[in-house]
């Protein structure tokens, strides 16, 4: 479990220590608000297009080894990003960490379904939260610490050490799991890649404005998700594994996932911008001031998994989403000349909620999938919450790109979307027991 929490902690805490470093990096390599996004968006992209392949790859060759090869391509990513100079460089080096990112988080808790049994899976999963909660929280504070001595370069250069100790570990601790006989799906691989990336990309340039090369990419998107539903028609173990997404209580929780995660961006992308230029707090303290959402996640997360085996998510989840909503409303309702306190206890309130819905509804989507299917199961897990982000930077891009007042907006548009996961959550009792 060590040596999934520290792969894990790698893979968060640089996405977590960009965002508070966005606005500074904007204005070092002379890019504006929108595209400075990039930065985020080519992580998440890369993640989320390799996240199902490399489920599946880890299927047939081991998860194990898939966590090592992630780790490993992350170490280098990180010194590439560090030395980058335009966007179109640093862009490009977060692709890579957001390749070795999905192949950590595309198969950790396909792990954690072989180290912790079924009757304690809530509980592994509850750590497995706090240690994400912890990576995110920390990430802030250290990306204003390292703000505060250093140029933003240095973000980068910390992840050298802590992936060397995750690589060394995973080598000697990860445990063997089930290998799938089905060989790797060359052509399944390629059509998945494309149709998430050009779907995204097709998607970014219609908000900043697009049109010809958006609908062009749009439709090489639409074309490529019909090759791939065809190609994997009566294969078994597809990559894009839509049998799962076929059960109820699956679907539903794979939905509040991606609400959820839609929420939690338009607040975690657009909260640097809004410290910044609403409350006008300096860079150097704007990553302490979101440091209690990513740590409530945490703790409220390692809470509820003693709960999380027990009550249903629909419960759980639904009343967690209620508390981020409200926090996130609160949020939105401040003044300007608001405390530093009145930010905090606001924020906090809204990670407290984020934590409580996590556990129980991941337990939901890894309890439903047929045994053999860990690896699909996984990766949906973590395509619903990459996704969610992906599609929450892409609408925080567009609001920034054609908004008054984004940031403001961003924040009321993070409550309606987490009310709007409540609703799905509480439909469970619908569908059965999750």
């Amino acid at each position: 479990m060590a040596a999934v929490a520290l792969s894990v902690l790698l893979s968060v805490l640089d996405y977590a220590i960009a965002n508070v470093a966005l606005p500074t990096i904007a204005r070092d390599i002379h890019t504006s608000a929108s595209d400075s996004i990039w930065v985020i968006n080519a992580y998440q992209l890369a993640s989320l297009s390799m996240l199902l392949p490399l489920a599946s790859i880890g299927a047939r060759i081991g998860f194990a080894r898939v966590c090592r090869i992630g780790i490993a391509l992350f170490l280098v990513a990180s010194a590439c990003c560090a030395v980058s100079h335009t966007l179109l460089e640093l862009a490009l080096a977060r692709a890579l960490q957001g390749i070795g990112g999905a192949c950590i988080m595309g198969v950790n808790i396909a792990l954690l379904r072989f180290i912790y049994p079924s009757e304690s899976l809530g509980k592994g999963i509850a750590l497995n939260g706090l240690v994400v909660g912890f990576g995110v929280a920390l990430g802030p504070t250290v990306g204003s610490i390292v703000l505060s001595f250093a140029d933003w370069p240095w973000i980068f250069w910390i992840n050298i050490p802590l992936a060397l100790a995750a690589l060394l570990l995973a080598t000697v601790a990860l445990p063997g799991t089930p290998r799938s006989a089905t060989p790797i799906d060359i052509r399944g691989i390629v059509l998945t890649v494309t149709a998430f990336c050009t779907s995204v990309i097709g998607a970014d340039d219609l908000v900043h404005g697009g049109s010809g090369a958006a609908l062009l990419f749009l439709l090489l998107g639409v074309a490529s998700w019909a090759g791939l539903l065809a190609h994997q028609r009566g294969r078994a173990n597809p990559i894009l594994p839509l049998d799962l997404l076929r059960l109820p209580e699956f679907l539903v929780a794979f939905g509040v996932g991606v609400s959820a995660f839609v929420a939690s961006n338009f607040f975690i992308i657009a909260m640097p911008f809004t410290l910044e230029e609403t409350f006008h707090r300096p860079e150097t303290i704007t990553g302490f001031l979101i440091t209690p959402w990513a740590a409530c996640v945490g703790l409220a997360s390692y809470a509820v998994g003693k709960f999380a085996d027990r009550v249903p998510a629909a419960i759980l989840s639904s009343a967690g989403m209620l508390v981020t909503a409200s926090g996130f409303l609160a949020l939105w309702l401040l003044p300007t000349d608001a405390s530093n306190f009145d930010i905090v206890w606001r924020t906090g309130l809204a990670g407290t909620g984020f934590g409580i819905f996590q556990p129980p509804n991941n337990r939901a989507m890894m309890l439903a999938a047929p045994q053999g299917r860990e690896g699909g199961a996984s990766g949906l897990v973590s395509v619903a919450r990459l996704g969610g982000q992906t599609v929450g930077a892409l609408m925080v891009a567009g609001v920034f790109a054609h908004a008054a007042h984004p940031s403001s907006l961003c924040l009321a548009l993070a409550a309606v979307v987490a009310l709007g996961g409540a609703a799905l959550s509480a439909s469970r009792r619908l569908v059965g027991r999750a």
